[in-house]
């Protein structure tokens, strides 16, 4: 079994071992500082299931903070420690798990790192703002967005995938 893969199989099964403890309220957490007044900000919980031969599942809490050019990522386990810290610009982006600091020009390749999918990131931070952005292959429902609730399905291209968000009442 190649090495990412170990370690992504070993980290979802740490994040569906706590799935019992993902409704726990979540501390509040300070995010790199975005200088900009049109910088947005979100925090809930999201799961990902992926329909590949292995049925990859991603659940985990997380804030969002930015825009689709420039932001940041935090994801948390059940207990609300940081598992990884995603950071981009319009110059690059890197991905902090723990002490690996992995740095690429591609926001999906390290989105694809962290969550096992690519999520198309712009159109991620319209759908929170309940604007549905058409993306090939995905099929979003937003009919619950002002319950603070999003759903978006992929089809193609293969594996299917399934990304459920549920915001804290504050980022609503």
């Amino acid at each position: 079994m190649k090495p990412m893969t170990q370690l992504r199989k070993t980290w979802l099964t740490l994040m569906m071992s706590g799935a019992l403890l993902t409704g726990c309220a979540l501390p509040e957490r300070q995010l790199t500082p975005d200088a900009t007044a049109t910088s947005q900000h979100w925090s809930g919980r999201m799961a990902l299931q992926v329909q590949d031969s292995q049925q990859q599942s991603f659940s985990a809490g997380f804030e969002l903070q930015g825009r689709p050019e420039n932001g940041t990522l935090l994801v948390f386990n059940p207990l609300g420690s940081i598992i990884a810290r995603l950071q981009w610009t319009t110059a690059g982006a890197t991905l902090q798990q723990g002490e690996q600091i992995t740095t690429s020009d591609s926001l999906p390749e390290l989105i694809t790192r962290l969550t096992g999918n690519d999520i198309p990131v712009a159109a991620l931070f319209d759908w929170l703002q309940g604007k549905d952005t058409t993306v090939t292959g995905w099929q979003t429902d937003l009919s619950r967005i002002g319950e603070g609730r999003l759903r978006a399905d992929r089809s193609s291209p293969p594996p299917e995938a399934s990304l459920r968000i549920v915001l804290d009442q504050e980022s609503r």
